[in-house]
């Protein structure tokens, strides 16, 4: 079992290293190793490997098969070579065929699976298959972390509407800033850090009108030795005000530069056609969507989002984006950093609100969660869950 690992865990880091790179497809990894013919205990050798090329090409398992194959002095399937992969071979022909068809004709007869294919539709088939055609198969190793390598596409093929995560920043009691406003930074340089390794995953950020007026934030990834990675960065903005209020001073950032074209303002028909077509003039991109409200609704931008096959939003939003997300049950999952300090002010702002929580019954909770030591701050991610009583504080946001 721990030889099982050892090569699993490789390829898990095979799938990380194409981080961002595969959507609409899952990250996923590939080892082809040989075992000793004569001495059980000795470490197999890897012969090849592979990740999921980007979309349109070759799954993880025909990279790793392909190499092999160029390597003519160790190409040919003995007893003892054995497939390592963190999630199920597919078994439909799609593009680049099935990848169940490309194992069987390799001729290795043994396969050890992370995880299985997420998809209701195939779960599980892709190992019927490989089993038919008389290849031992053993699953669940490293399942959890295999599994979760894709939150975006699991969530994707299982519910068919885009993962929308939520980002916060915190103090110990839940706040995001002081009285003030003050709120850089609460968290540390480490904890940045991931926060860019999520926006390189992530196919879209969406940020609030308030979070560009206030630090015309750039909302691109930048790694250190990695080029800058610019998503799709949408701006929540129900009355245009990004593109009114900051005529005279400049228009953000986010308008203005080199990406400005992955730039897609959200708002709604309260917002005012002549901005929206000086925003078009310009090159951003606006979307107008029916609001009886000066808010943008989020079922109706999930389903557009769906539309245009946009796959998982990264939320960075502040408290109130962020609460009426929760209000409105759009959270599905929440990357929530805590700094170990205190504010201990009532008048400090605070992560959420607009709940009316009366019985622990009532709380929203994370399913499967994760936690993260990031320099002296921690990350605490997880698939939110809402109850089945979920009840809001109707004094809340009751002007909008």
């Amino acid at each position: 079992m721990a030889e099982h690992e050892q090569f699993m865990r490789r390829a898990v880091e095979l799938a990380r290293s194409v981080w961002g790179t595969t959507h609409p497809n899952p990250m996923v990894g590939a080892v082809i190793v040989e075992s000793s013919a004569t001495d059980s205990e000795a470490p197999g050798t890897i012969l090849a490997e592979g990740a999921t090329s980007p979309d349109g090409g070759p799954h993880a398992e025909r990279v790793a098969l392909n190499a092999w194959r160029e390597d003519e002095p160790h190409y040919g399937a003995t007893p003892h070579t054995t497939l390592y992969v963190t999630m199920e071979p597919c078994s439909t022909e799609g593009r680049t065929g099935a990848c169940t068809d490309a194992i069987i004709a390799s001729g290795i007869r043994r396969v050890v699976v992370g995880t299985l294919d997420p998809n209701p539709a195939h779960a599980g088939r892709g190992i019927d298959i490989l089993r038919e055609a008389g290849i031992e198969v053993m699953t669940g190793i490293l399942e959890a972390e295999c599994r979760g390598l894709n939150i975006i596409f699991n969530h994707w093929i299982t519910t068919h509407t885009p993962l929308f995560a939520a980002k916060t920043a915190t103090t110990l009691d839940g706040r995001i800033a002081c009285r003030t406003g003050d709120s850089r930074w609460i968290t540390g340089e480490v904890a940045r850090a991931d926060v860019m390794r999520w926006r390189r995953l992530f196919p879209a950020i969406a940020v609030g009108a308030g979070t560009v007026m206030q630090d015309n934030p750039r909302l691109t990834s930048r790694i250190e030795g990695e080029e800058e990675w610019c998503p799709i960065r949408f701006v929540f903005d129900g009355l245009l005000s990004t593109a009114s209020r900051l005529s005279t001073r400049g228009l953000p950032a986010l308008y203005t530069d080199e990406f400005k074209h992955r730039t897609i303002v959200v708002t709604t028909p309260h917002g005012g056609l002549g901005y929206v077509r000086q925003l078009r003039e310009r090159g951003v991109q606006v979307w107008v969507l029916p609001s009886p409200t000066q808010r943008v609704g989020w079922a109706e931008f999930r389903q557009k989002c769906a539309g245009e096959q946009i796959f998982g939003v990264y939320i960075e939003g502040g408290a109130q984006i962020l609460s009426q997300l929760l209000r409105e049950a759009q959270i599905d999952y929440l990357f929530s950093y805590q700094a170990p300090m205190l504010f201990g002010d009532d008048r400090a702002k605070p992560m959420m609100r607009g709940l009316r929580t009366e019985r622990l019954g009532q709380a929203v909770r994370l399913a499967e969660p994760l936690h993260t030591i990031l320099g002296d701050d921690v990350l605490t991610r997880g698939r939110v869950v809402y109850p089945n009583d979920l009840s809001l504080d109707e004094t809340v946001f009751s002007h909008g």
